[in-house]
């Protein structure tokens, strides 16, 4: 496969799993504003969400107001913010028409069809007046393509170029939900286990969509002990970091298969697993669940830069 194929198809899945995290970051902070504040939290839900995102700069430059309506504006329609939802599917489309050859119909319309319906001034009404019926269309959208791409593409190494910019994107976004709530929204000490701060943790598992899943394992133990170990070092999890950082080390070892050839990024998908395969939630809240996410992180970060370097991508 051309290095340029297969850096299109990599983008491609994670601008399309981008917008759908981004939507999942604005559900979490939707969620957490109709509580009461928790304490002196550190900052407020959309100065939180906005830090997560890594959108913070960009929307003070821009905006002289924080609520809901401005935040979401910006994380959803505005052109500047490359991480908005409406040019994570422009980028994703113009990924997909550089190689229209390599994915299918299915594909191809499912991608087309989010952006029009995105495009539509009725859909920035919806955003208005319906925020979490927007997040939903928005979710909704992102499993349609991964359904086409499930059901319709080969097994070859596009669909590992694929399934890697899928895995990495949404490993970085589960650690950047974590995120917000024990180190951005963090309460004073008084208020951790009462009744907002259960309410904040139960949030995360409805962003990451994890709730029946949740419930399947742990029955109504809601601890912060116990969703942080289902979103972190669950294998069964889907959108755990163990369960992500497993198929990114599986789909690289199939390119290595394939190529014949390992490189260094092997080896660091398998060092990073192996820090969650082996992991323990006592040592990771004894450290600080904040120092560790931004760990994986920049291990993540790491794997991107050195996945696109070993595979001759031209950078996006």
């Amino acid at each position: 496969m051309l290095s340029r194929t297969a850096e299109n198809l990599f983008w491609l899945s994670r601008y399309v799993e981008r917008a759908e995290n981004m939507a999942r970051l604005l559900e979490m902070g939707y969620r957490m504003a109709l509580m009461p504040a928790a304490g002196n939290g550190n900052r407020s839900e959309w100065r939180s969400v906005l830090s997560a995102a890594g959108c913070a700069e960009g929307f003070d430059s821009d905006n002289t107001e924080l609520s809901q309506a401005t935040v979401s504006d910006y994380l959803i329609f505005n052109r500047d913010n490359p991480s908005s939802i409406i040019n994570c599917f422009e980028y994703a489309r113009a990924n997909a028409r550089a190689m229209r050859t390599a994915i299918t119909q299915e594909m191809w319309e499912a991608l087309n069809g989010a952006l029009m319906e995105l495009r539509r001034t009725a859909m920035r009404n919806l955003a208005k007046t319906d925020l979490p019926g927007f997040i939903d269309w928005v979710k909704s959208q992102g499993a349609l393509f991964r359904g086409a791409t499930d059901s319709t593409i080969l097994r070859n190494d596009g669909y590992d170029f694929i399934r890697l910019g899928t895995f990495l994107e949404r490993a970085d976004n589960t650690a950047r939900l974590l995120d917000v709530k024990y180190y951005v929204l963090l309460p004073e000490t008084s208020m951790v286990g009462d009744g907002v701060d259960n309410y904040q943790w139960t949030t995360v598992l409805r962003a990451a969509s994890s709730m029946r899943a949740f419930h399947w394992v742990y029955r109504d133990d809601y601890s912060p002990w116990r969703i942080a170990h289902f979103l972190i070092l669950n294998p069964f999890s889907p959108r755990s970091l163990a369960h992500c950082t497993e198929n990114i080390t599986s789909h690289l070892e199939r390119l290595a298969r394939q190529y014949g050839r390992r490189h260094a990024v092997h080896s660091m998908a398998v060092d990073t697993y192996a820090i969650l395969n082996h992991g323990d939630m006592d040592e990771i809240f004894s450290r600080g669940l904040h120092e560790f996410l931004s760990d994986c992180l920049q291990r993540y970060r790491a794997l991107s830069e050195a996945i696109a370097e070993t595979y001759y991508f031209g950078g996006q």
